[in-house]
């Protein structure tokens, strides 16, 4: 993107020493007539350095040369007009994708932005919510966010998704600029689940004191779609792309919320088990986690591993071995 507008030249000599800092600097460059003779050696001793052996820059203006380098400009203006097609493609089809979720879904409007939410637990421990973003089709992860179940104690996958759907909303409410409104939440789940946050929008007073967002939930097993108010699910086409779509946001879901949980529940394990090691007290504890760096690493550790963190006694890192993997 040329935001500063400069000449072709000046883009081409800018881009030239970024492109041979990572590729193999020929003996000689071609560039374009206009470009400045200072700027030509300037260019010319950079590329030398890299290279290790002297480089020419040439401003060819007739023969064999010249045509070469009219050649490379006709082909980069090939290039850029099949990447623009390509592009247009893409954002036709993501488009049509999106106009189809409206119609199929009877949203009020595009689903440019859709987030989806998923609750994952092991028998109740570690309870933890993911949300993930999709914005015009592709996952834009730096919106991504995870929560904590904080008031719902075992494994209640629809208490939970009530906490965490009323947490998104009073932000929302609040005008929290990190979470700007979506156009869909879409709950990984069936009927349960959807049934359990209609409330919180009433609750928290949608269509005054919040926008009126479409909510919808995606089951796994026939891939139905259940929105408020209809009792019968919406089935999309097998292999339509808007059901596709919606796949990759719920299954996106899924993975970013089972990650978060493994990790709780890898530090949990770790901590569990440093609690009760022989000769490990806070200072050593932390010096074990420092060195692994992850719980699993530490799960893991070989007896040597052990015995190479600074600050254990050899006895102790056998010690510590042997309950790790009794």
């Amino acid at each position: 993107d040329n935001y500063g507008e400069s000449s072709s030249e000046d883009v081409a000599l800018q881009f030239v020493p970024q492109y041979y800092g990572t590729a193999a600097v020929p003996r000689e460059v071609l560039v374009q007539s206009d470009s400045r003779e200072d700027d030509l050696d300037t260019l010319a001793e950079h590329l030398s350095g890299l290279r290790g052996t002297r480089v020419e820059v040439r401003r060819p203006r007739r023969g064999d040369k010249r045509r070469i380098l009219e050649m490379s400009v006709h082909n980069a203006e090939m290039g850029l007009e099949h990447e623009r097609a390509l592009d247009e493609a893409r954002r036709n089809k993501v488009a049509s994708t999106l106009d189809g979720i409206r119609e199929e879904l009877a949203l009020p409007q595009l689903p440019v932005r859709i987030e989806c939410y998923d609750i994952s637990n092991t028998m109740g421990t570690n309870s933890v919510a993911s949300m993930v973003v999709f914005q015009g089709g592709r996952p834009a992860k730096g919106e991504y966010r995870r929560f904590r179940i904080r008031t719902v104690e075992g494994a209640d996958d629809f208490a939970s998704m009530a906490e965490v759907i009323r947490r998104r909303l009073e932000r929302l409410k609040a005008n929290d600029e990190k979470f700007p409104e979506p156009d869909l939440i879409l709950l990984d789940g069936g009927k349960g689940q959807l049934s359990a946050v209609l409330p919180v929008f009433q609750e928290l007073g949608v269509g005054s004191d919040l926008p009126d967002i479409p909510v919808r939930s995606l089951a796994k097993r026939d891939e139905e779609v259940f929105q408020p108010g209809r009792p019968e699910p919406v089935l999309l086409e097998r292999n339509s792309p808007e059901l596709h779509l919606l796949q990759r946001v719920r299954d996106e879901a899924h993975r970013f919320a089972n990650t978060y949980h493994r990790e709780l529940r890898g530090r949990s394990m770790t901590a569990s088990v440093l609690d009760e090691l022989p000769g490990v007290g806070p200072e050593r504890k932390k010096k074990i986690l420092a060195h692994f760096g992850t719980p699993e690493a530490f799960l893991n550790a070989s007896l040597e591993e052990l015995e190479a963190v600074p600050g254990l006694p050899g006895r102790v890192a056998r010690e510590v071995h042997a309950v790790v993997h009794r």
